[in-house]
């Protein structure tokens, strides 16, 4: 079946048209980048941490296949925040190096950009699957005491609450994430699957922090998603959870140079959505 083109083209210049010799600069320039900070996020747990800008963050498989449920907000105002949606529109449904990771409206830039993939050569397998998922979204007890009529406390929704409470941030700001390292696709009846993790211990997804972020990542109690979750064949799949590392550098200023945040869409935009008082063009 032939390709059919993209709904959203990259013009010359656009933010779409990302600096790919940039990125792969600071994907490639190991010596160039310190160390920041490091830590473990245990199996079934989340944690939040702050990225400041032009720093790089890797989410790490440290014991085999596991997936990761990634929130990112803005710093600054957690209102600015990760745009599943729109991601998936203006990059693909399943990311990998040089896209980028959009925010919400009225904001709209770029968040993070990804820098290295280790599973960058997974492609497509034979049902259509591939890593790194904008498809879908993250467990959660509501839709599990729906399917199971049972409560369960360490859906990575609520990982992910627990994890941003300390930053003053609530339920009501964990938003659709990006499944890191999770296999997913649509099968022939245009429904959602999910597949076992591919990945393998020591793989990594990178990131560039395009301005400080706040990120939060839940240790999906799925785990590698090798066991069914719901259904008649389901079964409490603990013994494939696995930790997921984090790491955080700091880069040369050197490798920044030319580099500057990206600026807010509403910056650019003045037409006030029509509400103003004159008259529009195409009146009579």
């Amino acid at each position: 079946m032939p390709d059919f083109p993209a709904a959203y083209q990259a013009s010359e210049g656009s933010p779409l048209a990302v600096d790919r010799a940039f990125y792969g600069r600071i994907a490639g320039a190991v010596d160039a980048r310190t160390l920041a900070g490091r830590f473990i996020i245990p199996i079934r747990t989340g944690r939040a941490w702050k990225v400041p800008k032009g720093h790089v963050f890797r989410i790490t498989t440290e014991e085999g296949p596991q997936v990761g449920d990634l929130n990112i907000w803005s710093a600054a105002n957690p209102r600015e925040r990760l745009w599943a949606a729109r991601t998936r529109q203006l990059q693909a449904a399943h990311v990998t190096t040089f896209d980028r990771l959009w925010s919400n409206l009225p904001y709209l830039r770029p968040l993070a950009t990804i820098t290295a993939d280790t599973l960058a050569g997974y492609g497509v397998d034979a049902y259509g699957g591939r890593v790194h998922d904008l498809l879908g979204t993250r467990c959660d007890p509501y839709v599990n005491r729906m399917l199971t009529g049972e409560d369960f406390d360490f859906c990575c929704h609520s990982n992910l609450t627990r994890a941003v409470a300390p930053h003053g941030l609530t339920e009501m700001d964990v938003h659709d994430v990006l499944n890191v390292f999770q296999c997913t696709g649509l099968n022939s009846r245009d429904q959602y699957f999910m597949r076992d993790c591919p990945a393998r211990p020591g793989d990594y997804l990178e990131f560039f922090a395009e301005t400080d972020l706040l990120c939060a990542l839940s240790t999906c109690p799925g785990g590698d998603l090798s066991v069914p979750l719901w259904g008649p064949e389901a079964r409490d799949p603990l013994e494939v959870c696995r930790p997921i590392g984090v790491e955080i550098y700091s880069l040369d200023e050197s490798l920044l140079e030319g580099w500057q945040e990206p600026g807010f869409a509403f910056e650019a935009y003045r037409g006030a959505h029509g509400m103003r008082p004159e008259t529009p063009p195409w009146a009579g």
